[in-house]
């Protein structure tokens, strides 16, 4: 009943103007749809594009009008919230504008190949195909927005004062990420190795694709077993929600790693376990599920502690 009370209470001190967060959703707007009309004759969807824009645009005022007629914690945390659950809509809208420009997949591929020799995308799987290892790398691989869910939602309910600024760390580092991907299209294994041939990359032949998925989205089959429960989930949701976007540096990882300094930061053990068992199985279902090379994997690591070392201190400062 307290929480329920604490969540309507009228705050004697609401914020005034617009968060953190809101300031770095609208600088990301600014920047992709400067983007957008530079390349309005190439780009596929451009109107959508920048319909979906002006939409979010039109409830991020609406969220803050509401809360200016009633500042409570429930209504700051809608005006948070929103752009929570908008990330899983950023994320293919990187590959509407990506798709413009040559692929990169050929450069990576044959990093990867000189670094270690190998393809380790392609062999993980064929080493261990057992549905025994298949779900549970799909269940860590799946965790990842829910994970995100109960860490900003642990900071809500249990270090209120704190909960704008891990949320900030959070978006931005997410928004920092979506720079990435719209400037510099790599799209992974599971999209590469289907349109140039998995014999190719067997033998090390890495092709120039230019623009292929300006208008393709072919990709392979995911790892595992097709009867397997989370399997599916992760097929309909790939159905949904995934494009040929995003692999470099992976920010599968890289998140995940900025939820597990939050959580240890947090200082609640349990928490910070399940951050890094989810850690943990992330770093390995990205590479099995033939999402992302290892040097992706790699980036993610230290770009994250960049990301975080620089947001951590700007939101000292100013959050």
């Amino acid at each position: 009943m307290k929480v329920f009370k604490d969540l309507f209470k009228i705050e004697k001190k609401p914020r005034k103007g617009l968060l953190a967060v809101e300031w770095v959703v609208l600088a990301y707007m600014l920047l992709t749809t400067v983007v957008i009309l530079f390349t309005y004759t190439k780009a596929i969807n451009p109107e959508s594009m920048l319909w979906g824009r002006f939409r979010i645009l039109v409830t991020m005022a609406a969220l803050w009008v509401v809360y200016k007629m009633v500042p409570c914690r429930f209504t700051f945390f809608c005006r948070i919230g929103l752009h929570l659950a908008l990330l899983s809509w950023w994320y293919p809208d990187t590959y509407e504008i990506n798709r413009i420009f040559p692929n990169f997949d050929h450069v990576f591929a044959s990093w990867e190949q000189q670094i270690f020799g190998c393809q380790p995308a392609l062999l993980f799987y064929e080493a261990l195909p057992s549905i025994f290892i298949s779900e549970p790398l799909i269940i860590g691989y799946s965790g990842y927005f829910p994970l995100i869910a109960v860490v900003s939602l642990f900071y809500f309910f249990c270090r209120y004062q704190e909960f704008e600024r891990a949320t900030f760390i959070i978006l931005a580092s997410f928004f920092l990420y979506y720079v990435v991907f719209v400037l510099l299209p790599v799209t992974g294994p599971q999209y590469y190795y289907a349109v140039v041939g998995l014999d190719n990359i067997a033998n090390g032949i890495f092709p120039d694709i230019g623009t292929h998925f300006a208008l393709h989205q072919d990709k392979l089959p995911i790892p595992g077993d097709p009867n397997g429960f989370f399997h599916q989930l992760l097929e309909a949701a790939h159905e949904t929600g995934e494009r040929p976007t995003a692999a470099f540096p992976s920010s599968h990882v890289g998140i995940t790693v900025i939820l597990s300094i939050l959580a240890w930061k947090a200082r609640n053990k349990p928490l910070f376990i399940l951050t890094l068992v989810f850690l943990v199985l992330i770093n390995l279902a990205t590479i099995y599920l033939r999402a992302h090379y290892v040097i992706d994997i790699i980036a993610g690591w230290i770009t994250a502690i960049v990301i975080y070392t620089f947001l951590h201190f700007f939101a000292r400062k100013f959050v």
